[in-house]
């Protein structure tokens, strides 16, 4: 049966405390027994090394970005752990081994501060592209500083635009003026922890002495301010955000006038040029007519803010297809669907009398195609990468109406000969169709079989090339699985909303569907079938773990949510208080407590070899979660092994190094144990009603 814990009586409390010695020790320990444990075998080693090689790989694609007329892009390796930002010309990024420009060695930074920086991202003033913004955490968390950068010298701005670190957010006005969201002190920040007040900085003042332009209320999630500094079309915006899915935005009129942009709280959009672009996530009545979730519309802005009403459907979704995102370029916007979790791309083009509709050109068929960039400002260009769970990416320039060129092929990082991927559906509990991905040798006999999985926030899981994955475990015979269950967005608004807050049970039971219909088509066994997840998929894995303990021969967590009963009291778990809901409401508790991980482990229960890494420096779930389970888990004598990293964050890792261990660790740990769990090789053995479906779904070949 279950041990009952109630916050009162919760003897691991103690665990939370992120400066606690005690605690320290208790990690240090853990992190001891499992480096010698699961760490000390050939293979991995020879995992870590590959993996390592793959990240390291100086011809891997790092996707640029667009800034002006240079291509900027990021970039880590054995030389650079901490990375280089840099930037090229677009007839430079055509070569082979391009010319680039380094703005920022974040390793000498480093070196030369003494400070453990981890790059977090910038913002480069429009126009002109002269200054940034270079946001910089210490070990990976998602609070960091923000420091004014010149492009031009390469330099960091003396007396610039700078802050201390937070979880800020701050926008460009002009040279001169920024917006900044950020802790300004005691009552600035939400429940959440992230910044209620927004303000307008003008430079060589005191961050004192900025003025207030918008104020959130504390149980708000955050507030936001943005400026588009498009010619014709000056706009600045500020918005509060209600709760993870729901905002209010408004305009800031000349007078100071908020003019609230009238869309649905839950509804996302956007402001280009003449248009307002808005995606539902729930259904909208407008003058007697309603539009579904998940449909994408588009009004005339000014009218739209005037109390017109003029609605245009750009996309609506049906039983198999949603919208995955929509971008613009200058003229254009080209939308991306997923029909069954495939992708599609097509554009859009406002004219005199309607949108006209076509297939973006130079889109492959049988990968998964995105838009990765558009330059709005300078006209109808499009990066497009292209990629597939056995075929590697490849990147493409393209222009609306123009011609389409390649511009960088990755190269393969494991032989994909004799590989297949092919698509399934498993049926859930209530009948509902649950598609999944199945990566390996399709006339390969039973074996270890690695099923993955997230469920939440209407996040898709869609097919990826994984060098790294691909040499760690398909390499070595291992099959690889993605489910598309629901909580995720791979069928819109309606696929996520069956699995939110009391309905969470259905992500489950979809997963669980997945597994066993794994089993019935032959592919592997209980025994042979371990499963992989983080963040949410952590929970996932939890739950799977005491819920379908016999499903599984082996788990693995990263960084994962494990106590419903405090989740939201600990860093930034009270923003997903809507995904979820709240444990302190009598109602909510009740559904919470019936799959919440660390309160379902039973003392009369056998479960799988479970192994749970996270990272000491992630400031989004906290760490606490995992080490709770694991010292109940202990307490029990079950098989539980635990890995919590120095840095990291919430990706458990601050660079190659460290990214290399933990997947090693990882995917050796699933590999031992699956295959020291059945004594002999088990015959591909397929159920009738699995032989109707055997051949799947579109199967791709590797090469033959």
């Amino acid at each position: 049966m279950a041990t009952s814990i109630d916050e009162g009586d919760d003897p691991y409390l103690w665990l939370e405390d992120l400066d606690s010695a005690d605690t320290a020790a208790w990690v240090r320990d853990r992190n001891a027994e499992t480096v010698a444990t699961l760490s000390g075998s050939d293979r991995f080693a020879a995992i870590r090394a590959e993996i390592r090689q793959v990240l390291d790989a100086e011809d891997r694609i790092t996707c640029p970005e667009w800034r002006g007329h240079f291509y900027y892009d990021f970039r880590q390796d054995a030389a650079h752990p901490r990375g280089l930002w840099r930037r090229t010309t677009l007839e430079q990024y055509r070569r082979r081994e391009p010319e680039w420009d380094v703005l920022l060695d974040v390793d000498a930074l480093a070196g030369r501060e003494g400070e453990n920086w981890i790059w977090s991202g910038v913002t480069v003033l429009r126009p002109g592209h002269q200054r940034c913004l270079i946001s910089l955490s210490r070990g990976g968390t998602d609070a960091f500083v923000v420091r004014e950068f010149d492009l031009g010298h390469r330099s960091f701005v003396e007396d610039g635009f700078t802050l201390p670190e937070a979880k800020s957010d701050v926008c460009w006005i002009d040279a001169d003026h920024v917006y900044v969201a950020t802790d300004f002190g005691p009552g600035s920040l939400t429940t959440s922890g992230h910044p209620r007040f927004v303000k307008r900085w003008r430079r060589d003042t005191p961050l004192s002495e900025a003025e207030t332009v918008y104020e959130g209320h504390v149980d708000d999630v955050s507030t936001h301010a943005s400026h588009d500094p498009t010619p014709g079309y000056e706009r600045d915006f500020v918005s509060r955000r209600l709760d993870f899915y729901r905002s209010e935005s408004y305009l800031l009129a000349g007078s100071g006038e908020q003019v609230r942009i009238a869309v649905p709280e839950d509804a996302a959009w956007e402001a280009h040029r003449e248009w307002l672009v808005i995606r539902l996530r729930s259904p909208w009545t407008v003058e007697q007519v309603t539009y579904p979730a998940g449909a994408l519309l588009a009004a005339r802005f000014d009218a739209f803010l005037a109390g017109e009403r003029e609605l245009t459907v750009l996309f609506q979704p049906d039983e198999h297809t949603a919208l995955r995102h929509h971008v613009w370029t200058r003229h254009h916007l080209i939308l991306s669907t997923l029909v069954d979790v495939r992708s599609q791309i097509e554009v859009l083009t406002p004219g005199g009398t309607g949108w006209r509709r076509e297939p973006l050109a130079g889109v492959p068929e049988g990968e998964h195609s995105s838009i990765v960039a558009t330059a709005p400002d300078l006209g109808d260009d499009y990066l497009l990468v292209s990629e597939g769970f056995l075929q590697p990416a490849t990147l493409r320039l393209g222009r609306v109406g123009g011609p389409v060129e390649t511009l960088k092929r990755e190269p393969a990082f494991f032989d994909a000969d004799g590989l297949a991927v092919r698509q399934f559906f498993a049926t859930s509990a209530d009948g509902t169709r649950v598609p999944y991905f199945v990566v390996g040798d399709p006339h390969a006999p039973c074996g270890p079989t690695l099923l993955t999985g997230y469920g939440g926030y209407e996040i898709s899981m869609t097919p990826h090339y994984n060098g790294a994955l691909g040499r760690g475990w398909l390499a070595r015979g291992g099959t690889y699985v993605v489910a598309n269950i629901r909580g995720g967005g791979e069928y819109g608004p309606r696929w996520h909303r069956a699995a939110m807050r009391e309905n969470r049970p259905r992500a489950y039971e979809d997963f669980a569907a997945v597994a066993a219909d794994l089993v019935d088509r032959g592919i592997t066994t209980p025994a042979q079938l371990g499963i992989q997840g983080g963040s949410n998929g952590g929970l996932l894995m939890g739950v799977m773990l005491t819920r379908y303990p016999s499903l599984f021969g082996a788990v693995a967590a990263h960084v994962p949510v494990l106590d419903m009963r405090r989740y939201h009291r600990l860093l930034a778990g009270a923003l997903w208080i809507a995904e979820y809901g709240d444990p302190d409401r009598a109602e909510d508790w009740t559904y919470l407590r019936e799959y919440s991980p660390y309160h379902n482990v039973r003392d009369d229960q056998a479960y799988p070899p479970f192994l749970l890494i996270t990272s000491t420096l992630d400031d989004r779930v906290h760490p606490g979660h995992a080490r709770k389970m694991v010292a109940r888990l202990r307490e029990r004598g079950h098989d539980v092994a635990y890995y919590e990293n120095v840095e990291g964050g919430h990706s458990t890792a601050a660079n190659h190094e460290q990214y290399a261990f933990v997947w090693g660790l990882t995917l050796d740990f699933l590999w031992r144990t699956l295959v020291r769990r059945t004594d002999r090789v088990v015959p591909r053995q397929v159920s009738p009603a699995a032989a109707v479906e055997e051949g799947g779904r579109g199967i791709r070949r590797g090469s033959s």
